[in-house]
């Protein structure tokens, strides 16, 4: 790893300073999820009162954030114990082949809904 920030002419960030780059990403993490959250209410109020057609952006990006998370979560646990013998963590890569399962059965769904909406219209 030193190797990556020689090649880059930094040096290795100090724990602290680790610990602030998280910080402030999950920071915004937060926020983004937030905003989406929002957006995602906007939308639907708006087509409840107006009776007009549903933006599935905002819920879509906002599904995407999670699955990203979640997979990148059981990724990093899942890496973390890989080499350590007390461990007998298996669990992760069971959840992380469950939640890719998932994620195409929803893109499916929402592939096929789509193709059903451009057919309808």
């Amino acid at each position: 790893m030193n190797r990556f920030w020689k090649k880059l002419g930094l040096r290795k960030p100090d724990e602290m300073e680790r610990f602030i780059l998280f910080r402030a990403q999950r920071n915004a993490y937060l926020f983004l999820v937030a905003a989406l959250l929002c957006w995602s209410l906007y939308e639907s109020c708006r087509v409840y009162i107006h009776h007009t057609r549903l933006n599935l952006l905002p819920c879509l990006l906002l599904g995407a954030a999670a699955l990203i998370q979640s997979f990148s979560q059981m990724a990093l646990t899942r890496n973390a114990v890989k080499d350590d013998e007390d461990s007998c963590e298996t669990g992760p890569l069971a959840r992380m082949v469950v939640l890719a399962c998932a994620a195409a059965g929803v893109l499916a769904a929402a592939v096929t809904a789509v193709a059903i909406l451009g057919v309808r219209v």
